[in-house]
């Protein structure tokens, strides 16, 4: 499984993604980001799915971007390239992965600014080569493992949040998937891009890094609920006489 994260913010754009390919006895990883990057033209494409049709994808749109990639003027137009590739990729590989029990399950979040991109723009591309665009309203999206790490998200993160605050709510949101699912794991990968600055800042953390931040987070998150004003809920541990049951009658 995969956890990867895209963060639309009046900043700019945020990328995470853990590195985990496969778990149990033989736990490998990999890079989970591939990117681009030119003069006022930088994005990237992070992928949740099947190891093998991912790196296909990839290396088709490699060749792509070799020959066409100055010709992408903005970002939804190598979005579509991408898609293409995809499509591509199913034309030539689905019927036989269905056959052997396995979904065509790429997906894919592409994150950049091009020259003509009036800000940063965040794409959601779906195994069947279509894709939307992550706009203010819900301003993240999560490919691959998400029911775990989506409630902070939801809670915390808005369009107006900054930068920073977006990735230490995306960090969290990684840690609580980590924590629950044997899947996902360190180390991660993250790629930045500020508002018209068209630079990709790439870095990649390991446990022993960020650890202290989930250790912190943790004795917060405890003390808190340990101070909830709680006092109608404790009402279903304290015995009061107005929540005593009666006795049942028998006839």
């Amino acid at each position: 499984m995969t956890y990867c994260l895209g963060i639309f913010s009046k900043e700019g754009i945020i990328g995470l993604a853990d590195t985990r390919i496969t778990s149990g006895s033989d736990t490998t990883t990999s890079k989970k980001i591939f990117t681009v990057q030119r003069d006022k033209h930088s994005y990237f494409i992070m992928t949740s799915g099947l190891r093998s049709v991912r790196d296909k994808a990839i290396t088709y749109f490699s060749e792509v971007i070799e020959d066409q990639d100055k010709e992408f003027n903005k970002l939804y137009k190598a979005v579509n390239k991408f898609g293409d590739q995809v499509k591509r990729v199913a034309e030539e590989d689905k019927k036989n992965l269905d056959a052997a029990g396995l979904n065509f399950n790429l997906s894919a979040i592409v994150g950049g600014q091009l020259e003509e991109d009036k800000e940063p723009k965040l794409y959601l591309l779906y195994p069947q080569g279509n894709w939307i665009e992550i706009g203010e309203g819900t301003p993240f999206v999560i490919i691959g493992n998400s029911g775990f790490g989506t409630p902070i998200l939801k809670r915390s993160l808005t369009f107006n949040s900054s930068l920073e605050f977006g990735l230490k709510s995306g960090f969290l949101s990684f840690d609580a998937t980590r924590i629950s699912a044997n899947d996902v794991d360190y180390p991660i990968d993250t790629v930045v891009l500020k508002k018209d600055q068209f630079q990709l800042i790439e870095h990649r953390f390991e446990e022993k890094d960020l650890g202290h931040i989930a250790d912190f987070w943790n004795n917060k998150l405890s003390a808190a609920i340990d101070k909830l004003p709680a006092d109608k809920l404790n009402n279903a541990i304290n015995v009061t006489q107005e929540h005593t049951p009666k006795p049942v009658n028998e006839t």
